[in-house]
Parts: C-alpha cells; structure tokens; sequence
C-alpha cells in the first residue's frame, strides 16, 4: 500500500508578534515526516520581518511583501488579500493557519474562506469585553474566530470564550501559547546580541524596560511619556530604556519629553534577539504591548500593563500582570510600588505564569493531523483540559 500525501499545511504571517509566535509551528510542521509546510509571509513589517526570519532560519515560499510607508489598515487588508488569492489558487493547501489579531491574518483567512480552504486560528479566543480595546486586533481576532475552522487557543479561558460564541467543542485545542516556546528557546541562546544603548545602563540600578505603540494610545502618548519622565528622576535613580517605535504618532513625542533625560535610554527598534536580551536583563517591564504580557513572566519578570483591558486576563488574576491604563497617576504609583516594595515586587516576579510549558507547537502539529489525518494525539495543556 502506498503511502498518503503529505496534509499541505500554510503558515501566513507578516509582522513581528506573528512571527516570533507562528515560527515555532513552523519548526514543528517541517519536522514532522507526514506534512508538508508551506510558508507565506505578507511582509506588513519588512525590515522586522527579515530579521526574524534570519533569527530562526525560516525561507519563506512566497513572499507578498505588501508594506508602504505609513500604510493604512485599509491598504494592508486589500493588499493582503488580493496577493493572497493568487498564492492559494495556485498552491492549494489543506489547510492554512494564520496567527492571532493582526491585519495580515483576518486578511488572509478571508482570502481563504473565499477559495474554501479550512482555517487554523493559532492563538485563538483572547478576547476584551470592547470590540475596538485594542484597535483593530479587537475586531480582527473576532473576525478570524468566526472565519476559522480549527482554533489553537493558549489557555482554558480562551476556550471558554469560544465556546460561548458556539464555536463546536471538537474544534478547539488549549495548547498553551506558542509565545512561550519561542522566548524560552531565544532565551537559552548563548549568542544573544547586547542591546543597542545597552553600555549606557548602570547594572547595579533598576531598569525598566518600555514598549509603547498601541493605536488606542496614540491621543495619551504624551502623558505616558511624562509618566515615564516621572519614573526616572524617583529616588530610586531606575533607567528607562524604550526601543521607540518609528510610528510618527509615537517617536516625536518620546524624544520631546524624554530624549534628554538622564537615566532614559532611547533607542531604535530593536531585533527579537536583542529585546530577549533586554527583558532577560531588566527589573520590569512597562508596555501596551501584547506578546510582553506572555513572554516577560517566563523570566520572573513583572509586567505593568499600559492600557484599560487586557486580552489577556489569566496574568492579571495569575497576578503576573498588573493593567494601569495611561493616566500618568496611575502609572507612576505601579511603578513605584514595584521599585520600592520588596514584597509587592517579590509576588509579581514569582507568580506562575499561566501562558504556557514550551510545547505549544508540537500540540498544535499533532492535533492537526489528528482532525485532518486520524493521527494519534497527545494529552492537551494542562494535563487534565479537554478539547
């Protein structure tokens, strides 16, 4: 009897988050000797983009390579889209799985539905209760959830999101999230790269580490800047070092209140590599970024979150995370808790983090094959969750 053809799996992504997430189900599906991975890249973040793909040696099959500058949400949708169309109609996979909340993914997984290929929503069911907190992932991740076939959700409360949209129970997996998987092998690297600035930051002070671009905060960048300006002259003497994002939203105002402060170190974007190294070597972490909530924990490092909702609430209960929103108030007093509470400090670096074990990617894999192919398939995360 002759062997069955390989189950065609493509993986789509095209920004920074995604591609740190998807690679290691990228790594996973190129191992395993019954699929074939295909891999396409929209390139919505070029140069962030290359420099993953660099950092976890990924060659792309077809490359879109839609951006523009300051392109609009609008631009990145239809581009994405219309590319998208001419690379399925003539690869024809089983099955394409797209990533989480960006742009690049809702686009793809439309383009999919259109030519009747099933989708895998890695990621799936991390919901705020405001369908534009954050904007447009909000939407976009709610979008992909109704488009989507199968759905790889990272932990048992974003299945219980899915579930009460009736999505079907035989279609959802917890499999952790695959951020883990790829902070934990970057981390362990012994060829990490220093941060750029990084010989301006005193060891022996604390130091926090900043990401701030969310669209929903570009009207409040100000007053998280001078939040931050606060932060840095406490008597703590703590080093803000912020790789600034190039947003014209964003980057103007951060040099204007900050960039010639003492203490605070900004810097330009930064590779994954080296955002690894930094988080590996601060204090805590203050962002409105997303994959930081997942990521900084596995390190024990505690993560003050910039913005109203969280589409991540298991850190916030796990207490790893902690939402302060954009009034500078508010920001100032978290921070100086952490910076002057041993105790408070010690809870949040400690507490478990509920976002995955590392093997996020080789769940998602198995359970693939298994719906599509009849494979055996291994116990889910957490040991005693279902699908």
């Amino acid at each position: 009897m002759s062997n069955p053809q390989p189950l065609r799996v493509m993986t789509i992504f095209g920004t920074r988050p995604d591609t740190i997430k998807m690679a290691p189900v990228v790594h996973e599906l190129q191992r395993h000797p019954h699929v074939e991975c295909i891999v396409c890249v929209t390139a919505q973040h070029r140069e962030m983009l290359d420099d993953l793909l660099a950092l976890f040696a990924i060659r792309p099959d077809h490359d879109l390579d839609i951006m523009t500058e300051d392109q609009s949400l609008t631009e990145i949708t239809t581009r994405v889209l219309i590319g998208m169309e001419g690379v399925f109609e003539k690869v024809r996979p089983d099955v394409a799985l797209v990533h989480g909340d960006t742009t690049t993914s809702t686009a793809a997984a439309l383009a999919a539905f259109y030519q009747q290929i099933p989708v895998g929503h890695v990621e799936a069911g991390l919901r705020t209760s405001n369908p534009s907190l954050p904007f447009p992932e909000e939407m976009n991740r709610r979008i992909t959830g109704t488009i989507a076939s199968y759905h790889f959700s990272p932990t048992e409360l974003a299945r219980e999101h899915l579930l009460g949209e009736n999505i079907p129970k035989e279609n959802i997996i917890v499999t952790g999230n695959t951020v883990i998987d790829a902070f934990s092998q970057t981390a362990e690297r012994e060829d990490l790269p220093q941060p750029p600035g990084w010989e301006r930051i005193d060891p022996k002070r604390p130091v926090i580490v900043v990401t701030a671009h969310r669209r929903e905060n570009h009207a409040h960048m100000r007053e998280m800047c001078e939040a931050m300006l606060e932060i840095a002259r406490m008597p703590q003497r703590p080093q803000i070092f912020w790789p600034v994002h190039p947003s014209p939203r964003v980057r103007p105002i951060a040099y204007e209140v900050l960039g010639k402060e003492p203490g605070v170190v900004l810097v330009e974007p930064m590779d994954y590599a080296r955002m690894v190294a930094a988080v590996r070597d601060c204090t805590f972490v203050l962002t409105d970024s997303g994959g930081l909530q997942e990521e900084a924990p596995c390190l024990g490092k505690p993560v003050l979150v910039m913005r109203e909702e969280t589409e991540r609430p298991e850190g916030v209960l796990a207490g790893t995370l902690e939402l302060v929103g954009h009034e500078r108030s508010k920001i100032v007093a978290a921070a100086a808790r952490l910076l002057s509470d041993p105790e408070a400090y010690k809870r949040m670096a400690g507490a478990h983090n509920p976002y995955g074990d590392g093997n996020a990617a080789t769940r998602i894999a198995a359970w693939l094959l298994a719906r599509m192919r009849g494979a055996d398939y291994p116990k889910p995360f957490g040991g005693g969750l279902s699908t």
